[in-house]
């Protein structure tokens, strides 16, 4: 005689597994652009994912096209004294953070002499001081579980001189140095740090930026050896890539997703 299995309870076993398996990231930025791709990437591959941003519209926007495996959280990461607050909450409802993206980020565009030290120490807080607390205040909730990944976007601005974002310049630099130091002193512990170097991106902060620089438009082009600009699905896919376990022996690097721009001539 064939024994009855109960099929009902085995779903809900299957279910209960692929939950305590899935994994939590946060993607400051989530809402639009690159943030948008790389947090649409990861729910593809099943990880909960939790997106961080300013305009409240946007995330909600996005949160409702990722569906059931997304959660939005408004949130200004110019609060520092806040971002502790902040990771203590996600850790008390989702147990445990896997990954986060350093995503967010604003940009000036200025003459050297023109800009204010107000001006570049706004870029500076935003794009690097921001970065580095939220970032420690994450690995503090990834310690115990001796796991984690933590991917910073940086910049071509790092990778040679572009002119007239000087602080941008400075902050992406900056980055690149705490992900490599980072990776050594917390890959030990099993926390991976890697960043990824967008080239030229389609996105609406590029468009508009290079739509009006007709000389800028034209030397990114002629430097890019693949002749077009990237999408920010390119991010997105590298971003998963890293999150996962392919790549679990790669950590301090940081990787241009460029079409070749920073090896052009």
């Amino acid at each position: 005689m064939f024994q009855e299995i109960n099929t009902t309870n085995y779903i809900y076993t299957t279910m209960a597994e692929q939950r305590e398996k899935r994994k939590i990231a946060i993607v400051t930025g989530g809402g639009s652009g690159i943030g948008f791709a790389i947090a649409q990437e990861f729910v593809k591959n099943n990880i909960f994912t939790i997106i961080i941003g300013r305009d409240n519209a946007k995330l909600e926007n996005a949160k409702n096209t990722f569906g059931g495996l997304c959660e939005s959280i408004c949130f200004d990461l110019g609060k520092l004294e806040e971002i502790p607050a902040l990771i203590e909450d996600i850790t008390a409802k989702h147990g445990q953070i896997d990954i986060l993206v350093n995503n967010a980020g604003i940009n000036m565009k200025k003459e050297f002499c023109d800009v204010t030290d107000e001006d570049f120490m706004k870029v500076i807080q935003t794009n690097l001081i921001s970065v580095f607390s939220l970032s420690r205040e994450v690995v503090k909730a990834m310690l115990p579980f001796n796991s984690g990944c933590i991917i910073n976007i940086s910049s071509m601005a790092a990778q040679y001189g572009i002119p007239k974002v000087i602080a941008y310049t400075a902050a992406k630099t900056a980055i690149d140095g705490m992900t490599k130091a980072m990776a050594v002193e917390l890959s030990p512990k099993g926390i991976r740090i890697n960043a990824i170097a967008p080239g030229f991106i389609a996105t609406d902060m590029s468009a508009k930026a290079l739509d009006s620089d007709p000389e800028r438009k034209n030397k990114v082009f002629s430097r890019t050896p693949m002749g077009y600009l990237g999408e920010p699905k390119d991010i997105g896919t590298t971003a998963a890539f890293l999150a996962s376990d392919a790549a679990k022996y790669i950590t301090g690097v940081i990787i241009p997703v460029d079409g070749g721009n920073s090896i052009g001539f």
